[in-house]
């Protein structure tokens, strides 16, 4: 492992820009010794790299305390969001144990909720790109439809993978009563795909459809749709709490009062996510502000416990840095614990929308810091 001091002095050794990996450009690399001073003069550009360097030199060392601190990260539960409710990692110092603990009913009544976006997602490039009179009208972006309804409205090529998208729930409807699913539920999902079948049938039959046509079908299964979230909801709840239980008692009070969790989700399931719901009242009232973290991303990563541990890493060394880097300004040390960017409230302060001036800011003619497009 680098040490800090081993780093700074291989990097002294062969130049540091170089050692950082700066490359220096050909009218950069000739430094000339003034006879009349002597001193070494450098060009504009070895001067820069200089400065870069400290900035390389920073993140080098920056990133090998937090691989280092990864290694001491416990107790901290990982959560990966996926379609049976949740693939949940405990981390301690004694190793880690993963567990999918929500029941089966969860991912079943999701899987016959998504119906209508499953039918959504054929039709929907083939709609008109323009918004009919729906009562929902006002809500929907013109331009969203316009970039969404990108085929051509008069073809009927939504037809074949609609009839096989036909074909799947025609067999999941046939099976549905031997699912052993509770009788409400069982219920529920038949109206959906009873429904989905008619919607499907009338559309091919026509050669047609329109927004209309399919809000009416949507909307008619609605209350279907919400029997199935609350069956959904349910078993999510009881298995994210029994298996909350089970590692509380597994690692002590004292460890559980300090336990960070990190929820990993997409970005459209960020906020109000339904494991950071649940899991919120199993921990420690008085850390759950800062030891709850929701992991926003695009995809889910491939490795999504690495992916956490590597993001609390550099949380946890940050909370300790802010304060010690910072302690003569709290709310520049909260910036850099928490998810603003340091240059945030100065930039703020800078275009005149906000911001706190503190003793130590500069006075700014704030009426000529705004963006020359504003009107």
């Amino acid at each position: 492992m680098a040490t800090r001091r081993g780093f700074i002095t291989g990097a002294s050794g062969i130049g540091t820009a170089a050692f950082l990996g700066y490359a220096t450009t050909p009218q950069a690399t000739a430094a000339t010794v003034d006879g009349a001073a002597g001193t070494v003069k450098v060009s504009p550009q070895q001067a820069k790299d200089s400065l870069l360097a400290v900035n390389a030199g920073m993140r080098t060392n920056y990133a090998v305390l937090k691989a280092e601190l990864i290694k001491h990260l416990s107790p901290v539960i990982v959560v990966q969001n996926d379609a049976k409710g949740g693939r949940f990692t405990l981390v301690t110092e004694n190793g880690q144990e993963s567990a999918n603990p929500v029941a089966e009913t969860f991912e079943l009544a999701k899987s016959i909720a998504h119906v209508p976006l499953g039918i959504f997602s054929v039709i929907a490039s083939y709609l008109a790109d323009h918004i009919p009179n729906l009562p929902n009208a006002d809500r929907i972006d013109p331009h969203d439809l316009l970039m969404v309804a990108f085929d051509d409205d008069s073809s009927t090529a939504w037809i074949p993978p609609l009839q096989a998208y036909a074909a799947t729930l025609t067999t999941a409807r046939q099976n549905l009563p031997d699912a052993g699913l509770p009788a409400a539920l069982t219920i529920s999902c038949g109206n959906i795909l009873d429904a989905a079948l008619r919607f499907i049938d009338t559309s091919v039959t026509a050669q047609s459809f329109d927004m209309k046509s399919f809000e009416d079908f949507s909307g008619s299964v609605y209350p279907d749709i919400r029997t199935n979230m609350e069956h959904a909801a349910q078993a999510q709840i009881e298995g994210v709490q029994r298996q909350m239980k089970a590692w509380r008692t597994k690692v002590g009070e004292a460890g559980w009062a300090d336990l960070y969790c990190v929820v990993i989700s997409q970005w459209t399931t960020s906020v109000l996510n339904q494991n950071t719901i649940i899991i919120k009242d199993c921990m420690n009232a008085a850390k759950v502000a800062t030891h709850l973290i929701d992991l926003p991303g695009l995809e889910n990563p491939a490795d999504p416990v690495f992916t956490a541990l590597d993001n609390l890493a550099r949380i946890v060394q940050d909370n300790v840095a802010a304060e010690m880097v910072f302690p003569k300004d709290t709310k520049v040390a909260d910036a850099l614990k928490g998810k603003e960017d340091l240059l945030s409230d100065e930039i703020l302060i800078q275009l005149g929308t906000g911001g706190t001036v503190t003793k130590s800011s500069p006075t700014y003619n704030t009426a000529s810091a705004v963006c020359p497009v504003k009107k």
